[in-house]
């Protein structure tokens, strides 16, 4: 793709420094800012300003969402006032967090910068990397991400690429302490680039598999361990095999859109699977590969079932071939189906081409439970727990004491169901962490990884609730006041008591828009406030209004969109372009600049919202390949 503006590097990808780097500069007038509301970034932007933050990759999606932004003017002042005003609170390690923040920024402002200064420039972003790698005694996982990510990129004349491959090396030999495995990609990537600088083609196409990128043109950074194909659906981890109980409860992740988890009864007899996957070629090769790994495991007699979602049971057929296998689930399963019947209505990219669904339609359990059920496998105890929210009306909470484990499926998937069908009970999820909490296990187990990740403990999730409790009310209150969807969403709502549980910070950024969506969906009409749902204008009228009305050319629209794009307005980019194809469908530049549009949303929601990640993919037909797995079996 041509860049839209001489000084718009950064719109193509996140950390490129080289291209232009020693090429025509720019001035240093800042890059104009963008004109729609940005509700992630003003959060963490509210959050950094209250005081220094404890959670590390909060200060990196700061960065990240100024660079999707394309802020980097502001981002460097806003870094650099922080550093100032927090400054003497933070730790070593915070510091040095900042400052390679800052770094990063400095280096990707380098092409702004009067080719006069630009070498200074980046001497003096040099000295800030260091400076954090001294405070960090050179041992902080992101600090050296970062130190590795821009020194990879620097030109030859800074002499960085030895620097940069030893520290993009630590961080593969480091990856247990980066937040998740995602953050190999970049580190792979740019081992790959830096080993095909210097000609050797069989070191640099073995990280160029590694990274699961196809090539050394990548137009986005992708931080995230998602990946997404049109055949096989979306996956949230690389593949991996876990003990969570040594022998006893296994987990693998990475096989398809759901977690797999087994359990060996006590008496070593019996085999017993949490949920049945997506679909039955997803559930056969995870149970063939755990049982490659672990060959004399019993025979697999039960599946429990903690709600009727598709991917939670769209596997089951296989389950039933493999023998007398007894299935559990709730007794109102059929309601549950009866709202997802209809499927994904057309966003294939969550379960793949493959997936069809007549893969639920003969679910049926053999066993139904509706109250508080405890039953025994093999001698081993099962307490099934009904629960009334927050993603199903059927969620079913599956706790083995003995183990000290409870299995929760997705009563706290961020979304309160599925975004394209009506359901979800944000009071039934409240209910529900109390379940939780009262439980006190170590471990709990969510039907996808992020989840686990993320909403890791009963502690966690008992303040998390106190803040969803707030944003209720607050919506509910807006809702009736009149207030439309948007407006709420601007007003950046954060109770005034989050600043002191840092630990809730991301997890309640991960569910705010969505349960304001979810609970604004609920309690308004389809004629909305601001006039919502009163007409039924399509995209081709749209596309009349920039035309025929506005008497907008192809190269007008063109232009104008790539004003949005450089000033960091990709969602007004994503719209104009989609009106625009309506009236120039041949318009391959209109095209290229949609692409590149939801390429955008991709990377700045590949840490907070996976399902925009999946529909943007889908919009575009642009897959992210799996990260390739570093060890065939890991410990918890």
């Amino acid at each position: 793709m041509q860049r839209p503006h001489k000084c718009s590097f950064i719109i193509t990808t996140i950390f490129l420094v080289v291209a232009g780097l020693f090429g025509n500069g720019c001035t240093t007038t800042p890059p104009p800012s963008s004109h729609t509301y940005n509700s992630e970034l003003e959060y963490l932007k509210s959050l950094h300003q209250a005081g220094p933050i404890t959670d590390p990759q909060l200060v990196v999606f700061l960065m990240q969402q100024f660079m999707n932004a394309n802020q980097l003017h502001a981002a460097i002042a806003f870094f650099e006032s922080l550093l100032q005003k927090h400054g003497t609170q933070l730790s070593p390690e915070q510091t040095g967090l900042y400052l390679s923040a800052l770094g990063v920024l400095r280096a990707s402002y380098a092409d702004e910068v009067p080719l006069l200064s630009r070498i200074a420039w980046v001497n003096k972003t040099i000295e800030i990397l260091e400076q954090a790698r001294t405070l960090t005694k050179n041992e902080y996982f992101l600090v050296r991400w970062m130190i590795g990510v821009v020194y990879a990129q620097l030109p030859d004349r800074f002499n960085k690429a030895e620097a940069a491959l030893t520290d993009l090396k630590w961080c593969v030999d480091n990856i247990a302490k980066a937040p998740h495995d995602g953050w190999l990609r970049e580190p792979y990537y740019h081992l790959a680039v830096l080993y095909e600088r210097i000609k050797d083609q069989q070191q640099a196409q073995a990280y160029l598999q590694l990274s699961g990128h196809d090539g050394f043109n990548k137009p986005i950074t992708l931080t995230t361990p998602y990946a997404v194909n049109a055949t096989k659906g979306f996956t949230f981890h690389p593949k991996r095999l876990r003990e969570i109980v040594p022998g006893k409860v296994f987990n693998l992740s990475g096989f398809e859109f759901t977690e797999y988890y087994f359990i060996v009864s006590k008496d070593g007899k019996e085999l017993i699977s949490i949920d049945a996957g997506t679909r039955p070629d997803g559930a056969q090769a995870a149970y063939e590969f755990l049982r490659h790994r672990f060959p004399d495991l019993p025979p697999l007699t039960t599946v429990l079932v903690t709600h009727s979602h598709w991917d939670h049971i769209g596997g089951h057929r296989y389950f039933r071939d493999l023998g007398h296998v007894q299935f559990y689930a709730r007794d109102n399963y059929r309601q549950e189906l009866e709202i997802v019947a209809p499927g994904t209505r057309g966003f294939g990219y969550f379960f793949g081409s493959d997936y069809k669904n007549e893969f639920i339609a003969d679910f049926k359990p053999d066993i139904t439970v509706s109250k508080h059920t405890d039953i025994t496998v093999g001698g081993t105890h099962f307490a099934l727990i009904p629960v009334p929210g927050g993603e199903t009306i059927d969620g079913l909470f599956i706790h083995v004491p003995e183990y000290d484990t409870l299995f929760v499926g997705d009563f706290i998937m961020p979304y309160l169901g599925a975004p394209f069908v009506e359901e979800g009970d944000l009071p039934g999820l409240f209910a529900a962490i109390d379940v939780v909490v009262s439980l006190n296990v170590k471990h709990l187990l969510h039907g996808h990884e992020p989840l686990t990740r993320i909403w890791s403990t009963g502690s966690m999730l008992a303040k998390l609730k106190l803040h969803l409790e707030w944003l209720y009310l607050e919506t509910l209150k807006a809702t009736r006041n009149g207030i439309s969807r948007a407006a709420i969403h601007h007003q950046n709502l954060m109770p005034p008591f989050i600043h002191q549980n840092p630990e809730v910070h991301f997890p309640f950024l991960a569910m705010r828009e969505n349960v304001i969506n979810r609970i604004y969906d609920q309690n308004v009409g389809y004629w909305q406030s601001d006039l919502q749902g009163m007409d039924h204008l399509s995209q081709e009228e749209f596309g009349l209004l920039l035309t025929h009305y506005l008497e907008r050319s192809e190269q007008q629209l063109v232009s104008a969109t790539e004003h949005m794009l450089e000033s960091g307005d990709h969602a007004l980019a994503a719209s104009t372009t989609r009106w625009a194809l309506t009236q120039y469908p041949s318009s391959a530049k209109l095209k290229e600049l949609k692409k590149m549009a939801f390429l955008k949303h991709k990377e700045k929601y590949q840490e907070f919202n996976p399902f925009k990640f999946i529909i943007y993919s889908e919009f575009i037909q642009h897959g992210t390949p799996q990260l390739q797995p570093t060890l065939p079996t890991q410990g918890k």
